[in-house]
């Protein structure tokens, strides 16, 4: 599937002591690795950043203060401030020699990077950050570093930006199009034994379709209620499925493309017996819970979880919500399901296994079970609704007909379609990179910049 004349680069970050060591190398040629140091004020800086802009709580937020704030007045709400939260990221996290080594690098066909993030830079949107053209002097970084060390402990660096004209820091261009950016999967996956299934094999096979389940005793408008809202064949998804299902068959069998949305029987033994039957991929739209936070002690990987239409009563790892069983990854690795080649989660936060330092949470209870390559997100994504209620504060001109929601979910079906799925996604990521630049806002950042793609035995 891959061509044999790409590139293949690893960046690869590892959190020791109050350091992160970064280091960028080309398979094949040793000899061109770089490495640089990101002391952990400035680290701090960048992850301080980070959090500004996600629609996830933080301090005394609520959630729907969180997805309000970064739809209106955060980082991410217009292109020229997003732009400014790249440059930042860009300069803080990369240093100059691996910037040097990636512009090196832009060739065609394109490149493919493969990140390895340590866990506290887990959820860096990679792509997104912007090539810089100059920065802060060293002098200036090692001062601001000296001031955040305090006795109290490190905070992070107040460093002397110049701002004012962006366009003096960085011409905009991205990662994403020096290369293809894609994560490695943790080695603790790599090397545990594995059944993969194999594209070339199933790509023939029904997708199984798996949207926007009822998460039993949820009200719609809850906080496990409807991800894409009323079903409709008016809507922009139903059309697209059953534009597919009129192409090829898909699982669940259905008569009309509005049965595959809301789907009360949709349980982990409903799921079970569609993967049975040998499907191409599986694309899951709905909630998903992290393992940060459990009730019964430390974050563990395992404890993240996917809201399917499980009853209390279906035996399972996690704690009841009510009416309804979590599906956690431990759980999906108990049972052993089978899994497709291809896996897309969208579902808030899906693709945080990283941030653990056991990275064994939903991408790899999937891979585990047989896929190659899955596209997850980095973080939540605000639904429709709440898209419309509060961009249009920041930018009335975003319209009420925008539904960058359904956006990604299409784009990523498509892309899994594709020969090289993950390259395929970062494809139409440019393309809503490009249409944000140009200043379309309902092109926002939040929703397309929060997909990443792990693949593994050469899947690309």
């Amino acid at each position: 599937m891959s061509d044999p004349d790409r590139l293949t680069l690893v960046l690869r970050y590892a959190d020791v002591g109050i350091v992160t060591y970064g280091s960028l190398r080309i398979v094949g040629q040793s000899s061109r690795t770089v490495n640089w140091v990101v002391e952990d004020p400035i680290l701090l800086a960048a992850l301080q950043e980070l959090t500004d802009s996600l629609p996830e709580p933080h301090g005394s937020e609520s959630r729907r203060d969180a997805i309000e704030r970064a739809l209106s007045r955060g980082p991410f709400a217009t292109p020229d401030t997003e732009l400014t939260a790249a440059y930042i990221l860009g300069v803080l996290l990369i240093g100059t020699p691996g910037w040097q080594l990636l512009t090196e690098c832009m060739a065609s066909p394109r490149a493919v990077l493969f990140v390895s993030p340590s866990a506290r830079l887990a959820r860096v949107p990679w792509g997104l950050l912007a090539v810089p053209k100059s920065g802060p002097s060293k002098e200036e970084l090692v001062r601001a570093r000296q001031d955040a060390i305090t006795r109290s402990g490190r905070v992070p660096a107040q460093i002397p930006w110049q701002l004012d004209d962006i366009s003096a820091r960085t011409d905009g261009h991205r990662l994403m199009e020096l290369v293809d950016v894609l994560i490695a999967v943790p080695p603790n996956i790599v090397h545990s034994p594995r059944a993969p299934a194999g594209w070339d094999a199933r790509r023939d096979g029904p997708p199984v379709l798996v949207l926007d389940p009822r998460v039993p005793g949820q009200r719609p408008d809850s906080a496990l209620g409807s991800v894409l809202g009323r079903p409709s064949p008016q809507t922009q998804l139903a059309q697209h499925f059953g534009e597919l299902t009129r192409r090829r068959p898909v699982l669940p069998d259905v008569g009309d493309a509005v049965e595959l949305f809301r789907r009360q029987d949709a349980d982990r033994t409903w799921l079970a017996k569609l993967l049975a039957q040998a499907p191409s991929r599986l694309m899951y739209v709905g909630h998903a819970s992290s393992g940060r936070g459990d009730p019964h002690g430390a974050d563990q990987a395992d404890r993240a979880a996917l809201h399917l239409a499980c009853a209390a009563g279906i035996p399972g790892d996690a704690d009841t919500i009510g009416d309804h069983r979590p599906l956690t990854a431990s759980d999906l690795m108990s049972l052993q399901l089978p899994m497709p080649p291809r896996v897309a989660l969208l579902a808030c936060g899906s693709g945080g296994d990283y941030q653990f330092d056991e990275a064994t949470g939903l991408v790899a209870a999937m891979i585990l079970g047989g896929a190659q390559l899955v596209t997850a997100t980095l973080w939540s994504l605000p639904t429709t609704a709440a898209y419309r209620q509060f961009a249009a504060t920041a930018v009335p001109e975003a319209g009420e007909q925008a539904d960058p929601m359904a956006d990604v979910v299409i784009a990523v079906d498509r892309a899994h379609e594709a020969a090289d799925a993950g390259c395929a996604v970062n494809q139409w990521q440019r393309v809503q990179m490009r249409r944000w630049r140009d200043g379309d806002v309902t092109a926002n950042p939040l929703y397309w910049g929060a997909l990443v793609t792990f693949a593994v035995d050469g899947a690309r």
